[in-house]
């Protein structure tokens, strides 16, 4: 079946489509953008938009066949990390 998409340019979505578009909501998008576990997004202005491309292949990067399947990679909760052990916390002088 031909990509209906095909010779167009990239369709974009600003948060609330693309969190429907995802099954999510608007807030816990925003926190994956916060926190840097989610989907690449662009900012244009003061808008957030996300390419539908880009939505894809961070919800394909989850796909499993079983649920022994370690599948190719992993879409991480939206949740703050721990900060990487090469960063020293900061020191404060009195």
């Amino acid at each position: 079946m031909p990509d209906p998409l095909a010779g167009l340019p990239p369709r974009f979505l600003r948060t609330p489509e693309a969190a429907r578009f995802l099954g999510l909501s608007g807030r816990t998008l925003e926190k994956h953008r916060t926190y840097g576990t989610g989907p690449t997004y662009r900012k244009i202005g003061g808008r957030v938009i996300y390419a539908l491309e880009d939505l894809k292949s961070w919800a394909d990067r989850g796909a499993k066949k079983s649920t022994s399947d370690p599948g190719v990679g992993t879409v991480l909760p939206a949740k703050r990390t721990a900060a990487p052990s090469h960063v020293a916390s900061p020191s404060y002088r009195r």
